[in-house]
């Protein structure tokens, strides 16, 4: 706590730390794109042997989480690349379900050089297309750190983020991309976004995050909305989450998107009734999240039926 304190009041100290980490996962992400399978499977079965505390069968896998690492080393669809870019995945969603629900863009670009921050709003947020909680949020554009945010953009431009820990490979042939996106105003709200686990094109569950930033929690339901028995990582709110407006919406959408996978979590905000897209996962906590009680991870690895098809 102390160091994050340091770190959020030192903005010379923060931008020090940060390059000092990019340049170590750097570093990680070679070591792991120079590995054979073999080694890429021994990386994947410590990691989550540290997380789950268990092993991985490989030859049958069973469990929701073990499925996950099966598919991330051996199971290629360019679809899974192509969806998992948060920009190309934008044309699918048009095509899909309707321009109406995307989150405008208001431009991109290959480096944080060629930003031109004159012609953007004076709210707005910084993302890039490759990655996961690579965004930076601009309330006020005359208050951003330009300094700050450069280091940041950079850092994760640099990143292969295929070659992480997770080794969630697809992930590594997105071209990267900068972009800004409208400022959405969440401020009103205290659920961040609905979280749909599809199979064979059907929603079974949505699992709803709230507080992020400060006391992360979450809850899972099921299409009824009633509270699930089990949960992935995060412990339940301490009040029940109300039904959101357009939740039957929600369904019909996440499954239109979800129709030509075996497996896929659609994600969705839904601020005062407007659904917009947020992202699609294929791998989901990169399956190193765990389930519990321990029982669920085989209940729903019973739903992924054909995970060698598609």
């Amino acid at each position: 706590m102390i160091i994050k304190q340091v770190l959020k009041k030192n903005p010379f100290i923060f931008r020090t730390y940060q390059k000092y980490k990019f340049k170590k996962i750097r570093n990680i992400c070679k070591e792991h794109k120079n590995m054979n399978v073999e080694e890429k499977q021994k990386v994947i079965e410590k990691e989550y042997f540290n997380r789950i505390h268990e092993s991985i069968n490989w030859k049958t896998p069973q469990k929701y989480t073990e499925i996950i690492q099966w598919r991330k080393l051996f199971y290629k669809d360019k679809r899974m690349t192509n969806y998992s870019d948060k920009i190309l995945v934008r044309e699918y969603v048009k095509d899909t379900i309707g321009e109406q629900y995307l989150i405008p863009i208001l431009g991109e670009w290959q480096s944080f050089s060629e930003i031109d921050f004159n012609s953007l709003p004076s709210s707005f947020v910084l993302k890039t297309n490759h990655g996961s909680g690579t965004n930076i949020i601009v309330k006020n554009k005359t208050e951003l750190n330009y300094k700050t945010a450069k280091t940041l953009i950079d850092g994760w431009m640099s990143i292969d983020y295929g070659y992480r820990y997770g080794l969630e490979l697809h992930y590594s042939e997105i071209d990267r991309r900068i972009y800004a996106e409208k400022y959405i105003d969440l401020s009103n709200s205290s659920v961040e976004d609905y979280k749909f686990l599809c199979f064979d094109g059907k929603a079974h569950y949505c699992w709803v995050d709230v507080d992020r930033g400060e006391s992360h929690r979450r809850n899972i339901y099921n299409l009824e909305w009633e509270l699930q028995p089990w949960g992935q990582e995060k412990k339940n709110t301490d009040n029940q989450i109300p039904k959101p407006q357009n939740f039957d919406l929600m369904v019909t959408l996440a499954e239109k998107l979800a129709s030509e996978f075996s497996h896929v979590r659609v994600d969705f905000y839904n601020i005062n009734g407007q659904i917009y897209f947020g992202e699609m996962t294929f791998t989901n906590g990169s399956g190193y999240d765990l389930i519990y009680p321990r029982k669920y991870d085989w209940e729903l690895g019973k739903l992924w039926k054909n995970y060698k098809n598609s």
